[in-house]
This record gives C-alpha cells, structure tokens and sequence, in this order.
C-alpha cells in the first residue's frame, strides 16, 4: 500500500512543479493529473485486493449496472463482421505486432529472440545449384529474344527440386526454412526477375502448401512426390474478373452433384463453372489449384445450400479446362495467363482436405497467405535493393562529370543514402520475418506490413536508381542491369494484395482487432450466444481496456514531457535512444488506436485515410524494430551505424509525419488538439536523417567495405567479365586504384591543358617529365578503359533485331 501510495505522490510531486514553473498548462495538469490518480486506483485495488465478499458484491453490481448495458450498447453500435472478415482474423498468430500495441513493448523479449541461421545445407544449396542457375540465366536473351525460360533452364529447376524448397525431404522436397527459401528467391532476384517470380510462386501460396497444411493423407502421398520433382507444375486461380481485391466475392461456383467421371459412375462430386485471370504459372500448370464458392442446392450433403468458399485441385489434362494462354505482364516473361472451364465434373475427393474442408477456403488462404507477403515478395525486394546498393554504388564512384565521381555530388548523394538506407531497413525486416516464420509464428499482420513497406521500399530504391544512371538506365539491352526490376515494380506493388487495399484496409484494419489487447477479446464476447458468459468475459475484456487506455494516456503524457529519456529499455549506447524513441511512440500508438476507436466507432473501417495513418505507425515501429533487431544480432558493427541512424531517424520522422497527418484530418477537433499536446508537448521531437548521416551511407555504397559487403551478402555476383555487374566491380576496383595516382598527378600538372589527347596526352607528359612511372601510367590507362567500357549503353540495328 504504502509503495502505491509513494508511486502517486511523486506523480502529482512532478505535475505541481510542472505546474508552478508554467511549463505546462492547467488544463494538461489536469488531465495528467486526473489519469494518474485513476491509474493509481487501479494499482493498489490490484497489489491489495478486498475481501472475497465485498469483491463479489462490487463485481455483481458491476456486472448488472456497468457492464451489461455497456454490452448492449456494443451489441448495438458495432458492425457486422462478414464470413470472410472473421475468417481473415482468425487466421494466423499474434507476435511482436502484438507488443506494439500494448504501448511498452518487452525489447528484451525481441532481443533474446533466437533467429535461425542457414543450415549447412541451404548454404551449400545456395552456392551450388543456385549459383549455377543463375550462371545459366541470361536475363536480356530470357525477356527479349526467347520470351521465356530456355528449355535447359526449365529442366535444371525442376531437377534441382527448385520448385519443392516448402516441400518435406520424405516426399522427396528440399524442406527449407523460411530463411533458405528466402535467401534462394533474392539471390535470383539479383540475377533475373522472372526466374525468381517462377520459382517463388510454387514455394508461396499454392497447391504444395495447402496439401502440406490441409490436404488429405491420400492426397499429399500422391501429389507432393510429384511436385517435387517437377512431374507436377503446380498454379493456384484465385482472381476472377469481378474479383481482385474483393476476393471473398468470386462469382465462380461449383454445384454439388453425381456425375461420371473417368470409368466411374455415378460419383459424388463437384461441377465447376470459372473464369480466372493472372494465375502464375497458368500456361505451364499441370495442376490448378481453384478457389471457389461451392453450392449443394438439392442438398445432397446436408440442409445448407451455400457451403462457402472451397478448394480443390484440378488436373489441367481433365476436358473442359482450358488453359494455355499467356499475359504479358510489363515485359517480364515468367509464365501468367488466364484459365477458365464450364461445368467441369470432378469427384469429391478433388476437394483439397476432403469433404470436411468444404467451405473453409478462406481461411485456409488467409492462414497460407503469410508466405507469399512474407517471404516471396519481401526476398523479390531486398534482391532489388542489394543489387541496387552494389552496382549503382559503384556506377556512382566510377561515373565522373566534371572530372569529380557523381557519387560525390551531394544530389546523387540523397538518393545514394535512400538507397542503402531503405535497403538495410528492408533486408533487416526480411529476416526478423522470415525468422518469425521459422519458430512457428503466423504473423498475418506482420506479413501484410512487409508486403507492402517492402515493395514501396523496392519502388524507391529502383526510382532513384534509374536517376543516378540517367541515360545508362533507360537504354534497354544486356549492359542494363536495373530496367527490367524497373518494369516489375507495378507487379510487385499489384499481387498478393494491392498495396492501396493493403495500407488503407489490412495492416490496421487487421492489426487493431487481431493485435490489440483486448479488442478481439471485446469482440468475441459480444457474439457469444450465451449471455452471462459473454457478459463475464466482456466484464473482463472491457475493464481491462479501460485499464490499459488509462495507463497509455500516463505512459504518454510522461514520455512525451521527458522525451522518452526516462523509459527503461536496458540497453546501450548508441541504441538505447531509439529504443526509447520508439517506445514513446508505441505508446502514443496504442493511445491513438484506442482514441480512434472510442470517437469514430464502426465508421473507422470506412475512414481509410486515417485507418491508413495508424497503420503507417505500426509498420514503422515494426520496420525499426527489426533494423534495432538487426544491428544487435551482427554484433553491433561500429561501421554499420550510419545505416542503424538513418534508418532508425527515418522510421521515427514518418511515424512523426503519420501521427501528425492524423490529427490533422481527426474529427473531433479539441480532442485532436488535446492528443496532439500530450503526445508531442514540445512541439515536433524527430527530424529526417541528418545530411551528415546521409553522407556516412551514402559513402559506404562508393568503395568496397566491410558494411558494403554486409549489405549486399547474398546476392549473386557474376563471374563472367562482360556482364553488367561484374564489368562494374572490375571498373571500380581499377578506379580506385587509380586515384591517388591520378589526384597526384594532377596537382604536379596542375597549369597542363590537355586540349584533344585528354588523358593520353597527360599521361606522355608526365612519363617525359618523369611524374609517374610506367606501371603508374599503365594503372591510370586501365582504369580509363574500364570507366569507358561502364558508361557504354547498348544500341541495335534500325529493325532492333542485333
């Protein structure tokens, strides 16, 4: 008692000092002053309970009083969750999103975190067979003569079980981690986009995961030998024409009936009306997964007639499916097209799971979702971004205008600092996911904030890639190395979700229901059928919210006067103040959420741009979480944190700019204004990356380190002297030898004008006064011809044939 009691008078100790030094008004000491006493209330009723029957009295009033019409209330205001809406919740885990949320995430928990590594085995896979493939890969030749994989790379993927990576060693698959898949995605990523795409599909969402996690016995003993080792080419049809985003509303149906199938007759099964679009992998499929809704009008199985979304495999070779035709989506040549079928009879036993898996399609797609945003797309994007961070790094040092590397200049040098920064941001958010993956977690929300910040990320990188590279990067051919990620940003950005839906609806949407304390805890109450079990657990949820928004507004109100310097996040130097940036902001994040919900109610599902907002905050907290993450488990490299800062700063400026954006358009204006007061009471705390920072990153993408090889680990680097990649490595290499030699020579030749000979006419100077030696000459005329050979750009006959 005596110890709460303590707590509480040292809190109104500091608001009465606060108060007499005017460093806050009246109304804010009030307020904070008015939450610290309640908060307090609750302390010691929880340290020093009543006795068993004053409390049974205090609750049963409670109940019959507070807590029942509150319920009705709730009952009455809140929203109809659809079938697909409840399904996409319940599907996958709460992990660090849900320490996010509870405004004072346990960072130890996240610290002693233990993350797989790469097996031997993935790691001998990974320099091995991937190596060689994308030795086999000619990106140029791939996208703009064949228009596809050539016939010998096909087969190499398929021998080398590419296409089995998820698919467990005893029916004859590769069983990787999340990590090894992703390590073999980004490496090709590096090497070829549509390669990386066609190998990435299969691993992700499609027919091998939902047998691995749904399928019947019978069906996984038959199908998953044969998809290991490519006897099987395995696509999955979800988009319909009426239905992109809005999946859970395909108009594509089956019917419950007996029909002939094969030399059986009269079979229970399915007949399957569909039309479907931009399925990888499509053309080339000898197996379709097919989602759709499926009916039983004569009620064969049963009094229900609409039995719900449903998945089944379909064998492409069965008549009435067709299939075979190809998009071409933005010159990338991985195989995608459309396949449809009218009343295409198959057994019952085609149903993915079995009869008993009939209407739980969505569920099943929402559960297996989180592969294909979590690992596929994300890896697509750090490939993307490493790529960028080595060749582009060095195309800046090597590339000179104004006799100084373009590197140098301090425009190139902001987007150079974009470049490694969101890179490091994104591959240390690739591997915390990909991690989580791996112990077991299914962080549905989590993946939906990757797939989204991941691929805005690559759309960054790409863009500012392609303005440092001017001319080199807009003339297509085999000396362009950027182009075709270029073309493929719209595709990452449009699949497994658009990322307008994904910001604006899912992370937050998702995330405030199923990651919140006590939220989803609120919501189940209000639909149980029984009312005094769902008055007790409401009775719990709901105080227990109450306690947890009291306490936020606390926790922020003190975090925002004390900056954060007072939170207790037991590290050190130089993280132990992002650590407690960050936990200033999930407490103003989880004030914020709350406040949302208590003002707009159900009517925050329909206000998207503020929804998007809050999820804006949550992604970042969960993006600098994860380079935190990073930069501690590679030992904290003194020279990796130029890159920790601009990241770290980054994150915590657009958390700012986010928080900011929604008060600004928040309805309630003098709550706004109150909010705004108590979570930045100063006035604005984070500033963008500092230009000093941006010059330490921007630097250590210019000349070969440590840091860059870091940052760039896992990509494929070329070994034949005339590509792109591996001619800019030489140049820079030569380059960098060059220069002092050449900074020397100039400053002894300082009145020498070169007139037409340029360098050559120099170099004959000096070797006659004796300035430089021959070797010296012969080490600047190399790294001449280097530079020449990179600012090179392809041309073509006038028909562009050769």
């Amino acid at each position: 008692m005596r110890l709460a009691t303590r707590t509480i008078f040292y809190y109104v100790l500091v608001l009465l000092i606060l108060s007499i030094t005017k460093l806050l008004s009246p109304f804010w000491i009030f307020i904070l002053l008015l939450a610290g006493l309640i908060d307090g209330g609750f302390i010691m009723r929880t340290r020093y309970p009543m006795t068993a029957a004053t409390t049974q009295v205090s609750t049963d009033w409670r109940l019959r009083w507070l807590t029942s019409p509150i319920l009705k209330l709730f009952k009455r205001i809140t929203p109809r969750m659809s079938q697909t809406e409840r399904e996409a919740l319940d599907a996958g885990s709460v992990w660090w999103d849900g320490e996010l949320f509870s405004g004072k995430p346990n960072w130890n928990k996240l610290r002693n975190l233990k993350l797989p590594a790469l097996s031997a085995e993935e790691q001998a896979f990974l320099d091995g067979p991937v190596n060689t493939l994308c030795n086999m890969l000619d990106d140029w030749k791939i996208t703009h003569e064949h228009k596809d994989l050539p016939p010998d790379v096909w087969q190499y993927i398929k021998d080398n079980h590419f296409l089995s990576m998820i698919i467990p060693k005893h029916y004859g698959g590769l069983e990787f981690s999340a990590l090894g898949h992703s390590s073999v995605v980004m490496k090709l990523a590096t090497r070829s986009v549509s390669a990386a795409v066609t190998v990435m599909v299969p691993n992700s969402l499609g027919p091998g995961k939902l047998l691995l996690e749904y399928g019947t016995q019978e069906q996984k003993d038959y199908y998953l030998p044969r998809l290991a080792i490519g006897q099987e080419i395995p696509c999955f049809a979800l988009t319909n024409p009426e239905a992109g985003s809005d999946a859970g509303a395909i108009p594509d149906f089956g019917i419950v009936c007996r029909g002939d199938f094969q030399d059986r007759k009269n079979v229970l099964g399915v007949k399957l009306t569909w039309n479907k679009r931009y399925i990888t992998l499509g053309p080339v499929a000898t197996l379709l997964g097919l989602a759709f809704k499926l009916y039983d009008p004569e009620h064969i199985l049963g009094d229900t007639k609409d039995l719900g979304v449903t998945l089944a495999l379909i064998p492409t070779d069965i008549p009435g499916v067709n299939i075979g035709r190809r998009h071409f989506p933005l010159n990338l040549v991985f195989m995608n097209g459309p396949n449809s079928g009218k009343d295409v009879f198959v057994p019952m036993d085609f149903i993915i799971g079995g009869q008993e898996r009939i209407g739980q399609g969505w569920r099943m797609l929402m559960e297996c979702l989180a592969d294909g945003r979590g690992i596929s797309l994300p890896a697509l994007s750090v490939g993307s971004g490493k790529i960028a961070c080595r060749a582009v790094g060095a195309y800046a040092h090597v590339r000179r205008q104004f006799k100084t590397p373009i590197g140098k200049f301090e425009g190139i040098e902001e987007a150079l600092a974009r470049i490694g920064g969101l890179t490091y941001m994104i591959d240390a958010a690739r591997e915390l996911t990909a991690g989580a993956l791996d112990i077991g977690e299914k962080p549905s929300v989590i993946s939906a904030i990757v797939k989204y910040h991941l691929t805005e990320a690559m759309r960054t990188i790409v863009n500012d890639s392609m303005d440092i590279l001017g001319g080199a990067g807009i003339c297509m051919g085999p000396r362009n190395f950027i182009a075709r990620a270029y073309q493929a940003l719209p595709i990452s950005i449009t699949v497994e979700g658009a990322n307008i839906l994904t910001r604006s609806m899912i992370i937050f949407g998702q995330g405030a229901i199923r990651s919140h304390p006590f939220i989803f805890e609120e919501l189940q109450a209000t639909n149980e059928a029984d009312w005094n079990l769902a008055l007790k657990k409401f009775d719990r949820a709901f105080f227990g919210h109450m306690r947890f928004f009291i306490r936020n507004i606390w926790r922020t109100g003190f975090h925002g006067l004390t900056a954060g310097h007072l939170a207790l996040v037991g590290s050190q130097r130089p993280l132990r103040r992002y650590y407690q940036k960050f936990t200033r902001m999930s407490a103003a994040f989880a004030l914020l959420t709350d406040m949302a919900i208590f003002v707009l109610g159900g009517s925050l599902k329909r206000r998207e741009k503020l929804s998007a907002r809050l999820g804006d905050v949550l992604s970042q907290l969960y993006l600098g979480s994860a380079i935190l993450k990073r930069f501690e488990s590679q030992g904290c490299p003194k020279e990796d944190i130029p890159l920790l800062r601009w990241g770290c700063e980054n994150a915590l400026y657009q958390i700012q700019n986010a928080i900011e954006g929604l008060l600004h358009n928040f309805p309630n204006r003098p709550l706004a204004w109150c909010l705004k007061g108590l979570i930045f009471p100063w006035g604005r705390s984070f500033k963008a990356p500092r230009d000093k920072i941006g010059h330490q990153v921007a630097d250590l993408l210019l000349s070969p380190s440590q840091a860059r090889n870091r940052l760039t680990q896992g990509i494929y680097l070329p070994t034949t002297e005339t590509d792109a990649v591996a001619v800019l490595d030489d140049a820079l290499l030569k380059v960098i030898k060059a220069e002092h030699i050449e900074r020397r020579l100039r400053q002894q030749m300082d009145d020498y004008q070169p007139g037409y000979q340029l360098m050559d006419g120099m170099l004959k100077t000096a070797l006659d006064a004796k300035l430089i030696t021959d070797d010296e000459a012969q080490i600047i005329r190399d790294a001449e011809l280097a530079r020449w050979n990179v600012i090179q750009v392809d041309d073509f006959s006038h028909d562009l044939t050769n």
